[in-house]
């Protein structure tokens, strides 16, 4: 993609509202634009790394079997009476037509999972089963804030689970959740830590994935012994370690990129959702829901991988791998290697903008795509291009004919 045709635009100004890392970088990187307080629109290279981001997690969900599905945004009044939810979920957004019908935009879709499982899940036979979406959800947040972490309109992956029994569900939520969604944060590029915090009105504990972050909105203890860890919620300090049973603790602060509940019965029972047992006998099919907020885990990402010059993006989730600087003297040369990248499948950004190598350089430490490749006139008299990892401080020389084995 060549960076003069590219739908893009950097900015030296930094927001005025949210100074919260991954709101500045983002904003001034051209990645997404703040429509209002809590709602932002994704531009090209901001929906490239949402992408990124949502093809690993629905690679991993359909490694465990789940299978996907895309439920309504716009949900029925009386599904959310049904399960009392209504008038005590105070995030709810609802909404009333010029026809004087009531609806809720989706924080969540318990309230449509559940009646939609009726007519999958009959007899045991149908036990045990998983259905999980990608998609937009609303949130009435009283104070959105902290650019793509806490949002009205945000992106989030949902899987839900059905069982038999409350031990089947245990046994799934530990050898089949927990494991994918450690490597899902892995391949985001992010150490996710398994942490302890409060059920709500679901169970006595539910589990969030917490990532180390110095502006991390959460507090949490982790375990000196085997690294599980408990939200400030749940935690006193003489507290036993569930896994380990022991009681030395380091606080840190981090922000949750994933969070997991054992539903059991609740929403089974509201709408009358059961299963014909082995012995004939009716029985409520017992539930667990799995959230990861996608758009929330970009907005981790950034905060967690930035210096004081911009983003640095994990290969992994990057919109680009190569940002190809071409500087003026070696517009050809720089051509050619970038039609040489793209033949390749090489994903390359080529700024061949005619502006000062500055401002290129500015430009691409605050995008923050892993690789800078830059072919200028004095590399070009070696028959070389310099390439620096955006990681790294120093760059190499390498030869133009070598460039693309060194890159694979």
């Amino acid at each position: 993609m060549k960076q003069s045709q590219y739908f893009l635009k950097t900015s030296k100004t930094k927001p005025a509202e949210d100074v919260s890392i991954n709101a500045v970088f983002l904003e001034q990187g051209g990645y997404v634009q703040k429509v209002m307080a809590g709602v932002y629109a994704y531009l090209p290279l901001g929906q490239r790394v949402l992408q990124k981001v949502e093809k690993i997690v629905r690679e991993e969900m359909n490694t465990i079997g789940a299978g996907e599905i895309f439920l309504p945004s716009l949900h029925p009044k009386a599904n959310w009476e049904t399960t009392g939810r209504w008038g005590t979920l105070d995030i709810l957004f609802k909404v009333k037509s010029q026809h004087s019908y009531e609806y809720a935009l989706g924080p969540t879709h318990e309230e449509l999972v559940t009646p939609m499982a009726q007519a999958v899940i009959q007899s045991y036979k149908d036990l045990p089963s998983a259905v999980y979406q990608i998609q937009t959800k609303f949130r009435d947040e009283a104070r959105a804030k902290s650019g793509l972490l806490r949002g009205r309109e945000f992106r989030m992956k949902d899987l839900y689970s059905f069982h038999a029994s409350s031990q089947d569900l245990a046994k799934y939520y530990e050898t089949v959740v927990v494991p994918a969604y450690l490597k899902i944060f892995e391949r985001l590029g992010l150490k996710a830590i398994y942490t302890e915090a409060s059920g709500g009105s679901f169970s006595k504990f539910s589990h969030e994935f917490q990532v180390e972050i110095e502006s991390g909105e959460d507090t949490i203890y982790i375990c000196d012994k085997c690294k599980m860890a408990k939200n400030k919620e749940v935690f006193s300090e003489d507290v036993e370690c569930t896994n380990c049973g022991k009681t030395s603790w380091r606080q840190t602060m981090a922000s949750e990129v994933g969070n997991i509940f054992k539903l059991e019965t609740k929403f089974s029972e509201s709408f009358n959702l059961q299963f014909t047992d082995q012995d004939g006998s009716k029985k409520p099919v017992i539930m667990g829901c799995y959230g990861i907020g996608t758009s929330r885990a970009m907005g981790v990402i950034v905060e967690k991988f930035h210096d004081e010059k911009g983003i640095i993006w994990p290969e992994s989730v990057a919109p680009f791998r190569i940002h190809l600087l071409s500087l003026r003297g070696a517009e050809k040369e720089a051509e050619d290697l970038y039609e040489s990248l793209l033949n390749s499948g090489i994903e390359v950004l080529y700024d061949d903008r005619d502006i000062s190598a500055g401002a290129k350089f500015a430009d691409s430490d605050l995008i923050g795509i892993p690789y800078r490749v830059i072919v200028s006139p004095k590399t070009i008299e070696q028959e070389s291009v310099e390439i620096k990892k955006r990681s790294e401080q120093g760059s190499k020389l390498v030869k133009i004919d070598e460039i693309l084995n060194s890159l694979q």
